[in-house]
């Protein structure tokens, strides 16, 4: 029970990314994943799923086939080589045993036929969490030996073993900046998300945040790239 416990917590907060064009199933799946799962991005096609990828940080694909501008296998292909442990679901209305063929080399997670239930679903997903405990894509290394797991959201000074507290503030900057990694953050959107009180989100106040956050993970991980915003490096 325990175990399924510490799987549900680490699955409602990954991002998932769920690529269907058949708009009715999209929407009953999506709000079953949603049940489990508190970010779902999902799309029709292939060419919004790669503006998802720009964007955000994705921690799990389900995707369908037969997709309006390319086939599931061939976008999966793709994605194989440059991410070799992302986990993936795909789904089809076939029990094909050509698409059975060219699924088992994509490495997927599993490969489940249309229509599909709950239980089914919550035990493919449960199987995405394994294998990603299994590798070390979420932990983030930064100056001096500092380690940041992004699932549990915990710090380790790995020079001494001991953890590096981080305050619910320091937390959110923290991962924020992750989740975009891939771009510049401006000032005006980190204090948007930071502070929900317009009047506290002040330049000062972002300034003595982010330099509370800089004394722990080392003063070069957080770039100011002036008159345009921040980027995280690791």
């Amino acid at each position: 029970m325990q175990r399924n416990l510490n799987f549900n917590h680490i699955l409602k907060n990954l991002n998932i990314l769920y690529i269907e064009d058949e708009e009715n199933i999209r929407a009953n799946i999506k709000k079953t994943l949603l049940l489990l799962c508190e970010n779902v991005f999902d799309v029709s096609n292939i060419t919004d799923a790669n503006l998802i990828f720009d964007k955000q940080r994705v921690d799990i694909i389900i995707s369908d086939i037969n997709l309006p501008d390319t086939d599931g296998i061939d976008f999966i292909k793709e994605l194989r080589k440059t991410d070799k442990t992302i986990p993936v679901i795909l789904l089809s209305a076939f029990t094909d045993t050509k698409y059975l063929l060219e699924a088992t080399k994509l490495k997927l997670v599993d490969y489940l036929t249309k229509p599909v239930d709950f239980k089914t679903l919550n035990s493919s997903l449960q199987s995405c969490v394994e294998e990603i405990l299994d590798n070390s894509r979420y932990l983030i290394n930064f100056q001096n030996n500092i380690q940041y797991n992004v699932l549990h959201k915990k710090m380790i000074d790995l020079n001494t073993k001991n953890e590096i507290m981080l305050t619910s503030k320091e937390l959110d900057l923290l991962s924020f900046l992750i989740k975009n990694n891939n771009r510049i953050v401006s000032s005006d959107e980190l204090k948007s998300n930071m502070w929900e009180d317009c009047f506290e989100a002040t330049d000062s106040a972002l300034k003595n945040l982010l330099n509370k956050v800089r004394k722990k993970i080392g003063k070069e991980s957080i770039t100011n790239i002036s008159g345009v915003g921040y980027r995280l490096n690791f």
